[in-house]
């Protein structure tokens, strides 16, 4: 019926005199707007509270989602109970279960038992273990079902980074089971959040964002929903790899990659190079235009992720993406944090997403961002300007604060600003790495003691 690639397990297969019988998917490719990951507000569960282990009560309807989970995927009953449905995404739902068989396992995947046990809080007595199973949804593609198996795989062992327990297919249906990490909905402390405690969830999130990218491996889809972090015990795990990718796969290529020389010597030998100049030969406006009968092939790249989290080289459709992308999305998160307000981009589209963008940094900046990637940005909105506006401006009219009235950010604040712009840099080139983002001030303090000469250890 299924087979098992359990790490730190031996392979099992469940009870199924007809196992072999289910050799091959018969699912088909699943179409091209299947990389738009859930909205944070859209996502459902995804939370677990981080009280006491006292029983859960159960939605109706969830418990007949479960009653028909466990009818369509034989045997599983054998190896887990399933308690509550504890997310529902693009892809997957997941849920909280009871591992049945874990005594009779090697559970090295488990910290929290590991520190029972070193802590002297285990009493003889078995304790129910959980985890969570992702029943990832028979649209998807065999393909990216395999990768993302295959990407957990590879980061086993990666700090701060959920890792892979065991995997099951029964015909045409795929599970993952992974560790099930006790956690608090980011809606119900990010308003409230100190500098301090910010500087403690980055550390823990750019952890592992240094151990996936020294993988070669980019995310894809850094958000609040993906990382769950406990306040209490201080600790966050990276989970989702469903939209992940090796970097620079299937990539060609962008303008960015060139030299200043280079990519100004193709600017100025453009078709809107040169409809800027016969326009302004006339002495008229340039006006939005495009070649009537133009021979460039289209351009393609990877869109995937979500909106409101999507780097700038993303929605310019850049063939040359990397893990940077990463960085923005986390970049994203901490404005949320100081802003105190989630989502903090709410677009329809790309072209929106693009918008709020060019609201912010303006059109200057965006006009020199879309030309990095072979892209021209036109606009007649009257309300975005050429210079845009500073992050400080940002933050104190998100926070009901006024410059006008003698109130500036506190310097905890504007360190925090200063990393975010790290982060938040348009030209991918000059954004900060996971690496170098562990080494500035504003996270070597999170693990740190400050000196005197402003170094940290």
């Amino acid at each position: 019926m299924a087979t098992a690639l359990r790490r730190s397990r031996e392979p099992m297969a469940l009870d199924d005199p007809q196992r072999t019988g289910y050799g091959d998917s018969t699912e088909d490719e699943e179409p091209q707007d299947m990389d738009e990951s859930k909205g944070p507000l859209e996502e459902s569960g995804c939370t677990i509270s981080e009280d006491g282990e006292e029983e859960e009560e159960v939605d109706d309807m969830v418990l007949e989602d479960m009653e028909r989970f466990e009818a369509s995927f034989k045997n599983i009953t054998q190896r887990y109970r399933l308690i509550n449905r504890i997310g529902e995404g693009t892809f997957s739902t997941v849920y909280k279960a009871e591992d049945l068989l874990y005594e009779h396992y090697k559970n090295d995947w488990d910290i929290d038992a590991m520190e029972e046990e070193a802590n002297g809080k285990t009493n003889g007595k078995p304790k129910p273990r959980y985890v969570a199973i992702k029943k990832i949804y028979v649209t998807s593609s065999p393909l990216r079902i395999l990768n993302e198996l295959d990407l957990l795989h590879d980061l086993r062992n990666s700090p701060n980074v959920c890792p892979l327990i065991t995997s099951f297919r029964y015909q045409d249906q795929v599970i993952a089971v992974l560790p099930f990490f006790q956690h608090k909905d980011f809606r119900d402390y990010y308003r409230d959040m100190s500098i301090p405690e910010m500087r403690t969830y980055f550390h823990s999130l750019f952890t592992a964002l240094q151990s996936v990218h020294y993988a070669g491996i980019i995310h894809r889809d850094i958000k609040p929903t993906n990382f769950l972090y406990s306040p209490a015990r201080q600790r966050g795990v990276l989970v989702d790899f469903g939209l992940a990718e090796r970097e620079f796969t299937d990539a060609s290529q962008c303008a960015c990659e060139f030299k200043p020389a280079e990519r100004q010597k193709r600017i100025d030998n453009s078709v809107y190079a040169s409809t800027f100049a016969a326009a302004q030969a006339n002495g008229q406006q340039p006006r939005p235009a495009y070649p009537a009968n133009d021979q460039r092939s289209s351009r393609r790249a990877n869109r995937a992720g979500t909106r409101g989290f999507r780097a700038p080289e993303v929605l310019l459709k850049c063939t040359r993406q990397s893990c940077l992308i990463d960085i923005w999305s986390c970049g994203v998160i901490l404005l949320t944090f100081l802003s105190k307000r989630f989502p903090f981009f709410h677009s329809a589209d790309d072209i929106d997403a693009f918008i709020e963008l060019c609201t912010i940094f303006g059109k200057k900046r965006m006009k020199e961002t879309a030309l990095l990637h072979g892209q021209v940005l036109q606009t007649n909105i009257p309300t975005i300007g050429d210079s845009g506006h500073t992050w400080e401006k940002v933050l104190l009219w998100c926070t009901g604060r006024n410059k006008k009235d003698g109130v500036v950010l506190s310097k905890e604040e504007l360190e925090a600003v200063e990393f975010m712009k790290c982060c938040l840099e348009l030209d991918p080139a000059k954004r900060i790495t996971a690496d170098e983002a562990l080494q500035h001030p504003f996270l070597a303090a999170a693990n740190g003691t400050e000196y005197s000469d402003g170094s940290y250890e």
